[in-house]
């Protein structure tokens, strides 16, 4: 059973009503985060107005909370707190509170700690109906541990909540509960959320609807870093939704492209048991994943970079779509782009794939880039010139200008490869 959290933080209690009823038009279960208030008193009157199960949680600041909080405090709180259909409390007060209405919970803000297990079984061996553990996730692979705590919780018949927070851990949130998690969590709005990492309940039904992801279903990805900018979950999960097939296209975000392709990936090493079946690969990886590859299409290894993996028969098949994909558009603009000067901006995957399907068309290519020593490598391998992009004072001689950089995306989105005084009398710019 899927089971979608909505936490509600707010420092009064008129607010924390109005986005407590909100809440519940996404929710399955609301918490209702107390620490969040500047003040408890009144607190139960957003009970009334919440018509789905609710979770309370005091937490204190060490364990992610909002307010400063002593043991001594917290304990007189729960002594009196009002019965609902949950509370989450910390570890520490376990003895106090071993009641069937329990959530224990363990927060670890600074990654995965080394002994996680342990932490779990202590938590485990406790009277509390469910255990939570969150850690932070700084890479893809630090899912594994908790992939593998929800594994261990199913055999042994154990109510868990297993999160690695942070964008590194958005998979724990969209596939944990079709693997024995027992809710996960999803924001009310984007700017609300009340851990890293944690997008909307909204998303998480609509884009990847989470309700019908089970064992089965298909998993593909976008493995690059940054990801959570990009529009390819959306473009993806709603083409499978219109083809009427069981997948779901997630955000990868992948620091060490080799540990992720041998712990997560490739069939023979992997570390988990999921139906992972494709992989779209964007910068920084494009070229660092070939030799993980089993088998490279004769143009991707020609452009020198992938962006397609496809999973068969335990092999790791690589392809590039980029070339054919960049070109395209470009035939709507030119008759023919034999003989077109082209600037390509950037030395990276997307820059060799724009350089090989120019120079396939017959183009005369010049690469601008920032690092130069990336740009003479490309440069020698296409033989094309090559000019320092901090030289460029403009482009006015060139029939098309190509930013093949991340610079206007994501993290980057306020800075550019070429001003508009730079471009002035160039006749395309991609």
């Amino acid at each position: 059973m899927t089971r979608v959290c909505v936490p509600v933080c707010e420092k009064t209690i008129d607010a924390l009503e109005t986005a407590a009823v909100r809440a519940s038009e996404w929710a399955d279960v609301v918490e209702l985060r107390l620490d969040c208030l500047d003040s408890l008193e009144g607190f139960e009157r957003a009970l009334n107005r919440v018509s789905r199960p609710v979770i309370l949680t005091l937490r204190p600041s060490e364990q992610g909370g909002h307010r400063q909080l002593d043991q001594q405090a917290r304990k007189a709180f729960w002594k009196t707190a009002l019965r609902t259909e949950w509370w989450d409390i910390e570890w520490d007060l376990t003895v106090e509170t071993d009641l069937s209405n329990i959530i224990i919970s363990h927060h670890d803000f600074a990654g995965v700690p080394n002994d996680l297990t342990r932490i779990y079984e202590r938590l485990a061996a406790t009277r509390a109906r469910v255990v939570k553990i969150a850690v932070q996730a700084n890479d893809i692979v630090d899912c594994v541990p908790v992939f593998q705590l929800l594994d261990r919780a199913r055999g042994e018949g154990r109510d868990l909540i297993a999160i690695a927070m942070g964008n590194a851990g958005l998979a724990t949130r969209v596939l944990g509960p079709s693997r024995g998690a027992f809710l996960t969590y999803g924001a009310l709005e984007e700017e609300s959320a009340t851990a890293p990492g944690q997008i909307t309940a909204q998303k998480l039904r609509s884009v990847y609807r989470i309700d019908n992801v089970d064992r089965d279903t298909m998993i593909c990805g976008l493995v690059g870093l940054p990801v959570m900018h990009s529009v390819s979950p959306h473009i993806h999960n709603a083409a499978f939704l219109n083809a009427g097939i069981n997948g779901v296209y997630l955000p990868l975000e992948v620091r060490d492209v080799a540990t992720f392709v041998k712990r997560m990936v490739h069939p023979r090493t992997r570390e988990l048991d999921w139906n992972l079946r494709g992989l779209s690969v964007t910068a920084p990886h494009k070229s660092a994943v070939l030799e993980h590859l089993d088998w490279i299409a004769p143009d991707a290894e020609e452009i020198g970079a992938v962006n397609t993996i496809v999973i068969e028969d335990d092999k790791l098949r690589g392809c590039n779509t980029d070339a054919a994909g960049f070109i395209e558009p470009l035939s709507k603009v030119f008759d023919s782009l034999n003989g077109v000067r082209a600037a390509v901006i950037g030395a990276g995957g997307a820059a060799r794939a724009a350089t090989w399907a120019l120079l396939k068309h017959n183009s005369t290519v010049t690469l601008f880039a920032r690092d130069d020593t990336k740009a003479r490598v490309l440069g020698q391998q296409f033989d094309v010139s090559c000019e320092s992009l901090s030289s460029a004072s403009s482009f006015a001689n060139y029939d098309l200008v190509i930013n093949a950089t991340p610079l206007g995306s994501g993290e980057l989105f306020d800075q550019t490869a070429a001003t508009a005084e730079q471009l002035h009398g160039a006749r395309c710019v991609y």
